[in-house]
């Protein structure tokens, strides 16, 4: 059984999702066990803004993000996460939050 958690933030729906599934930002937001050594992409739906990554060396972890436009040119992401503690969702998706921003104002 797994977690919710959904966060706005003040980036494109693209943007975001851009960020989520690139793998050189992966390691920033994603929980260690979900964490690709081989730079490998989840599999991911750029049609609907939905990816899923899962671990064949840490069986039963798994998340998957769907971002949605929102008011002002922002997004809402919803995360729902397997494996860990019930606050480790919040803080994954608080980790994304953070490289959204620090992906904008690089770019």
């Amino acid at each position: 059984m797994g977690t919710r958690v959904e966060r706005g933030m003040s980036a494109p729906p693209e943007v975001v999702f851009n960020t989520a599934t690139d793998p050189d930002r992966a390691s920033a937001w994603l929980p260690e066990p979900l964490r690709s050594d081989g730079g490998e992409r989840p599999q991911a739906s750029a049609d609907d803004l939905r990816a899923r990554w899962s671990s064949d060396v840490a069986p039963g972890w798994a998340a998957e993000i769907q971002v949605e436009p929102a008011d002002a040119g922002g997004s809402r992401v919803r995360l729902d996460l397997t494996g860990g503690d019930d606050g480790l969702a919040d803080e994954t998706l608080a980790n994304l939050a953070r490289e959204v921003a620090d992906n904008l104002t690089a770019g």
